[in-house]
């Protein structure tokens, strides 16, 4: 596997980290309304990022775009048409130096370089200074993830992680109707791209599920089983996971970047209901079951199915995310997707992945690669 497996339960990850990142944030002097913002890596992600900061800066939000750094040197040409006055530097350490010598003012930034490499440009940003908000996961290993949580404490700076469906219209309103959720079933497919192929299916897409599920359900990891298989790249591309929670919630995943079809849905029960979240539509379905008789009680029949759409005020996630990100800047408050969320959603995705190599050692999948 690309990454370091370790099996340990998310209660121990949890339990061990809780007081790092309360210190965090409050702490520090507010930063300067107006926001210098560095975007690091302007690839599929940083592209969006760049679209979003330039949208907002249009728009009046006091934030402007002060530096690009992008190794791509073809790439870096084309910036330079595209965002004519900004600085674009070709690795971060030009960047960060430019910012020393005062030629700059960067307060903020996003890290939207591979996963590989998200702790080195990460921490050289934090050492500096700066606030950062890292793309998902918050790193390839959970040596770096504690890391980066300890400077980020250290240095008194805000670190949001880039779980963006959290930020998705859908999800944030269906929070209010959460009552005690017992089985999840998720599926998130879509068709294969050469982005990304420096991590596997699980860090790539199904990080997404993983982090909403855990954030709804709220209680550890009781046990997992899990299968996966390479198809198209050198890493896995489509996996299934069921995981049973202590709370005796279970929640089943499936994602693939092999199909033929674009598929980002979520499913769930809870007593008297179902909820269907379609994170593309950022559309929400409930149907309630109605109890007959009107007195509650052991002796009460359920009758009649009630279908609902709750309204949804829609909104681009990745805008959304960026605003909640620089109002933590400003206001230092802590992010809405902590440090040590990310590390959470990392650990257990890299026990999924120890699960999928015991399973493929044990199915003897191997003959397949």
């Amino acid at each position: 596997m690309a990454f370091p497996l370790r099996k340990a339960t998310l209660r121990g990850n949890l339990a061990t980290h809780d007081h790092s990142e309360n210190a965090l944030v409050g702490v520090a002097s507010a930063s300067p309304q107006s926001i210098g913002f560095a975007v690091i890596g302007a690839g599929a992600f940083g592209s969006n990022h760049l679209r979003v900061i330039r949208e907002l800066s249009d728009s009046g939000d006091l934030v402007r775009l002060a530096a690009i750094v992008e190794s791509d040197t073809a790439r870096g040409r084309n910036l330079h048409s595209s965002f004519p006055g900004v600085r674009i530097f070709h690795d971060v350490d030009a960047c960060l130096a430019a910012c020393a010598a005062g030629e700059i003012q960067v307060h903020a930034a996003s890290v939207c370089v591979p996963t590989s490499a998200h702790a080195a440009v990460a921490s050289a940003l934090l050492q500096a200074g700066i606030d950062v908000l890292v793309e998902k996961p918050i790193a390839a290993s959970l040596a770096e993830a504690d890391a980066l949580i300890a400077l980020a404490s250290l240095q008194q700076r805000i670190l949001q992680i880039g779980h963006l469906e959290r930020f998705n219209p859908a999800v944030h309103a269906v929070h209010p109707y959460i009552h005690m959720p017992m089985f999840f079933e998720a599926h998130r497919l879509s068709v294969f791209t050469p982005r990304s192929l420096d991590v596997d299916v699980i860090l790539d897409l199904m990080v997404h599920d993983l982090d909403i599920v855990l954030s709804l359900v709220q209680s550890p990891v009781h046990s997992l089983q899990a299968v996966g298989l390479p198809v198209l790249s050198r890493k896995v591309d489509i996996a299934n996971v069921r995981i049973e929670f202590a709370s005796g919630c279970v929640a089943n995943f499936t994602a693939s970047r092999v199909s033929t079809e674009r598929v980002r849905k979520l499913r769930f029960f809870q007593p008297h209901q179902y909820v269907s979240i379609d994170y593309a539509r950022q559309d929400l379905l409930f149907i309630d079951v109605k109890p007959q008789d009107s007195a509650p009680g052991p002796h009460a029949t359920l009758s009649g199915l009630a279908l609902s759409k709750p309204t949804v005020t829609p909104g681009e996630p990745l805008r959304l995310e960026i605003e909640s990100f620089l109002e933590s800047v400003r206001t230092r408050r802590q992010p809405q997707v902590t440090g040590l969320e990310g590390r959470s959603v990392l650990a257990l995705a890299l026990d999924i992945n120890a699960a999928i190599a015991e399973h493929a050692t044990r199915a003897h999948l191997d003959r397949f690669v």
